[in-house]
């Protein structure tokens, strides 16, 4: 094993076995480990959501009961739509393959690429948030470090991600039940020492309402409400990442995906509405340089002494490391879809592969260093971020419950409660429809419309994407009339049952029976005529995030694999050869193919082998980004332990 090896293993870990069938139940996360590592995004939103609400209504407090009546609603409501998601969809996808499926595929890429988008402004505004949170604690000369720490913070969930999905959550479990307890102490103090002013907070809520609605109107009154409900609308971000982390959950996954969200919805609302709820109890009010909830914690706590001042800091620095971990929903979410869009050819093939810790690392390296690109360029500053986020959630919001609605009117004939069902994603399309439109309006001149730029050029480049791999394949459609001319070929010689040990071997690299495998054979027979008289087909099925679904799917896959080198080995037996196929399965060609490699050299070691190349009629970077090398890599492995090579160029 290299020095490389060795650091990477002390690092990131070593390699898991894809095939042991125990490891889909080590690597996935049950409901508690999925609230934790999916709701973090979510949970730490109340750390700034219902400031931005609450200081939207301009200091007319009274109307915040209202506002945080209506964001809980939201929070269940949009909860109880994206259950019924994931019934639909238990395979995962959330907004990406909602629209999709239910909308169109083109809908789909854009529902695809805003989240992408926003999973990277996600962990961009998380760790700069929770730095700030951290450094408001520090010296001033410190504040100078402030980027250098954020883009580490990065850095260190990234390796943390690259070991995988529940060695990157269980650490964040204690920082995650510490904000969770103190805050859910502090709001249960805040209303229990209050429990006797309530009737007294109505009446003064109805007045003061009253007196507002006789100046402003009615109208003004909930125009007002609806302006802070939407200004506070980052509370809800966060919740489409279950459907779309569905994947990594434990089996029944379905049902754990239901129960997280029912943690979430909970634990969300509780502490949103109970966080504005003591913000009009204790008559807070803004402080420079400290947010709304410092001033609430520090008057629950004023006259505790130290102890006041100890659960001061405890709590904030619970909220700022908590806000640092959301940035885990991100690196989760973000990647998922990635991977999805990859599988559907609308970005390139490698964002599909798993590494040999069994994670889509492209996209997971994609997330960190999008997300420190924006810490770069914004200099770590959560006001410029903060206009960037939160509109592409709400266009998957949008779009989502649009494809939702849709298909409960397609199935109502079928389905008997479809329209309770539509009713849940219709309230849903009405609000985030209300939300997404004046997130826009608002925030568009203030710079939103970089994102709105940003997610049209990678849908863009998604649309060309495709319609590359859609050209290619209509060219290997051509190849692949080959398969029907080995069909019905018939017998020229001899048929060989046995292995012969005194004639050339030579072995192929294969990708299943198609044009491409049977172009490379016909190659090598008419460049070297009936010299081999031993063919060994060899291929390697490749696990993917779109195959890595549990053992039946892997399995299914090494059943194909059997099946498709079944004839390969058939018909070149009824040529007059011998011949003999071998499957391996893996989530890397390379890797694996040093278990090609020690059989060839066991039992074959005078053998060639030959490998196929596609060759397009001009090399660009487009087509390198697009298309891999592998049987060049492949080609110099073998080439190190003395096994011929040979590369067959295919020009299409």
């Amino acid at each position: 094993m290299g020095v490389f090896s060795k650091i990477k293993n002390v690092i990131i870990g070593r390699a898991r076995n894809p095939l042991d069938n125990s490891i889909f139940h080590k690597l996935s996360l049950i409901a508690f480990f999925a609230w934790i590592g999916l709701g973090a995004d979510g949970l730490s939103s109340s750390c700034y959501g219902p400031e931005a609400a609450f200081l939207a209504l301009q200091g007319h407090t009274a109307l915040s009961i209202f506002v945080a009546l209506a964001t809980a609603v939201t929070i269940f409501l949009i909860c109880a739509s994206y259950s019924q998601i994931i019934e639909i969809f238990p395979s995962g996808g959330g907004g990406y393959l909602v629209a999709s499926k239910l909308l169109s595929p083109a809908v789909g890429v854009f529902s695809g690429c805003a989240l992408i988008v926003d999973y990277v402004f996600t962990i961009a505004i998380s760790i700069a948030s929770g730095v700030d949170a951290v450094f408001s604690f520090l010296p001033p000369q410190f504040i100078h470090a402030k980027l250098t720490v954020s883009i580490c913070g990065v850095l260190l969930l990234l390796i943390m991600n690259m070991r995988g999905v529940k060695e990157s959550v269980v650490p964040l479990v204690p920082i995650f039940l510490l904000f969770v307890l103190t805050h859910v102490a502090a709001i249960v103090y805040a209303i229990v020492i209050h429990a006797g002013q309530f009737p007294a907070l109505v009446e003064s809520t109805r007045a003061q309402t009253a007196q507002l609605a006789s100046t402003v109107g009615a109208w003004g009154v909930f125009f007002l409400i609806m302006r802070a409900y939407s200004l506070g609308a980052g509370t809800f971000t966060g919740i489409e990442a279950v459907s779309n982390g569905l994947p990594i959950l434990r089996e029944p996954k379905v049902a754990t995906g239901k129960k997280t969200i029912q943690y979430m919805a909970f634990s969300l609302a509780f502490v949103v509405f109970g966080l504005m709820l003591a913000y009009l109890l204790f008559s807070v009010s803004p402080v420079h340089g400290k947010t709304l909830n410092a001033v609430l914690f520090e008057n629950i706590s004023a006259g505790w002494g130290r102890a006041g001042y100890i659960f001061v800091v405890t709590i904030l620095l619970s909220e700022g490391f908590l806000l640092l971990i959301s940035a885990q929903t991100g690196f989760l979410g973000g990647p998922r879809v990635i991977a999805s869009m990859a599988i559907d050819r609308w970005l390139p093939n490698r964002f599909a592969n798993l590494s040999d810790r069994l994670v889509t690392q492209n996209g997971i390296l994609l997330m960190g260093l999008g997300a420190m690109i924006t810490l770069a360029l914004t200099r770590g500053s959560v006001q410029i971020i903060v206009v960037l986020y939160s509109i592409n959630v709400f266009i998957t919001f949008f779009l989502s419950q649009l494809g939702m609605v849709r298909h409960w009117w397609n199935v109502r004939v079928e389905e008997k409660s479809w329209l309770r069902k539509m009713l849940v994603n219709g309230s849903g399309l009405i609000l985030t429809t209300f939300i997404l439109i004046s997130v826009v309006v608002i925030k568009f001149g203030e710079g939103g419309w970089v994102t709105l730029l940003i997610t049209g050029s990678l849908s863009v480049c998604a649309f060309m994407i495709k319609h590359h791999y859609r050209q290619v394949g209509k060219l290997l459609q051509r190849l692949n009339t080959l398969t029907d001319t080995a069909v019905i070929s018939p017998p020229d010689g001899a048929r060989q049952d046995g292995y012969d040990p005194k004639g050339k071997t030579a072995v192929f690299m294969v990708s299943g029976f198609n044009g491409l495998g049977l172009h490379t054979l016909f190659n090598a027979i008419r460049l070297f005529g009936r010299d081999f008289r031993n063919l060994i087909f060899v291929q390697i099925s490749v696990i993917d995030a779109g195959n890595f679904k549990g053992v039946k799917e892997v399995s299914r896959l090494e059943l194909e694999a059997k099946k498709e080198l079944k004839r390969y080995v058939e018909f070149m037996k009824g040529q007059g050869f011998y011949a003999e196929g071998l499957s391996f399965t893996g989530v890397d060609v390379v890797s694996e193919s040093d278990k090609v490699i020690a059989l060839v050299q066991e039992r074959f070691p005078k053998a060639v082998v030959f490998g196929g190349q596609l060759v397009f009629p001009r090399e660009t970077l487009w087509t390198r980004l697009l298309h891999n090398d592998t049987v060049f890599t492949l080609q110099r492995r073998f080439y190190q332990q003395g096994i011929p090579f040979v590369v067959l160029p295919i020009r299409i």
